[in-house]
């Protein structure tokens, strides 16, 4: 892969993108929402990658990765006016078919297709796939830690704006309740990952966002994670609970061991 390589798949993502803009304000919101998330976790995964000394072509695979990862959104979006993949369409398996259907990565070698492709379909799953060689197994943890990161700033940005400048398909659809799950706290206290299925009100929906600290593949992500503060502002939007405050100091502590380590994954 050659820089003109990524330059060209920059300007094809801006082109094709720029392919769903909408004279609706909130359609075009929603869109953006997903150009802006792109932008994003194309700075993350740059970062992670620095901390981890990848050589060049390994940085610009793993940006060509950022690109594409949610390129599923956009017809995703078109078609079903929604980003829940339970209700529509898993995003991850329709970025790969908008991929090969628009012959984007023809002109890449047949390995690096496959690496891209394979990230792209593996961002979004539960966990990292075992079945995969470690080169892509690699890849994919870069892109759900950069990807993960970006979303903690979507979320707390979300919360934190005026009703009429939130982008609706960010909306969790789960009731503004007291309380949490003592299934979704327990999750967290093992050091796993809550599941989603265990998620019923906006309490949870916070706590499960939190949880995926335990999934960060890299220290790189952590130290991003600790710079910009998304724990204490996640931390500052729950019930100021004893519970809850034990919860965070042990998030905390766990964050602080692996910013320690002197090994960066």
């Amino acid at each position: 892969m050659t820089e003109e390589d990524l330059i060209y798949l920059k300007k094809w993502f801006s082109d094709y993108t720029k392919s769903f803009y909408s004279s609706d304000e909130g359609d075009q919101r929603n869109i953006m929402l997903k150009v802006e998330h792109t932008r994003h976790v194309c700075r993350n995964i740059i970062d992670i990658g620095r901390d981890l000394s990848l050589k060049d072509n390994e940085m610009m695979l793993a940006e060509t990765v950022a690109i594409f990862h949610d390129i599923g959104r956009f017809p995703q979006y078109a078609k079903y006016k929604t980003f829940k993949d339970a209700v529509s369409v898993n995003h991850g398996l329709l970025g790969v078919k908008t991929l090969i259907q628009e012959k984007i990565l023809e002109n890449l070698l047949p390995g690096e297709q496959e690496l891209i492709t394979q990230a792209v379909k593996f961002h979004c799953a539960i966990a990292v796939p075992t079945a995969v060689e470690e080169r892509i197994k690699f890849f994919i943890k870069l892109i759900r830690d950069a990807d993960k990161l970006d979303v903690y700033r979507v979320f707390i940005e979300f919360y934190e704006s005026p009703d009429d400048q939130k982008a609706s398909a960010t909306a969790h659809g789960v009731p503004d309740t007291p309380g949490y799950s003592e299934r979704i706290l327990a999750s967290i206290k093992n050091k796993t990952i809550a599941p989603y299925s265990e998620v019923r009100n906006l309490n949870d929906f916070k706590l499960m966002k939190l949880s995926w600290v335990y999934d960060l593949n890299f220290r790189g992500a952590c130290k991003l994670l600790q710079e910009r503060g998304y724990v204490n502002s996640l931390a500052q939007v729950l019930p100021q609970t004893d519970e809850i405050r034990n919860l965070i100091k042990n998030i905390r502590e766990f964050i602080s061991e692996r910013l320690h380590n002197v090994e960066k994954v």
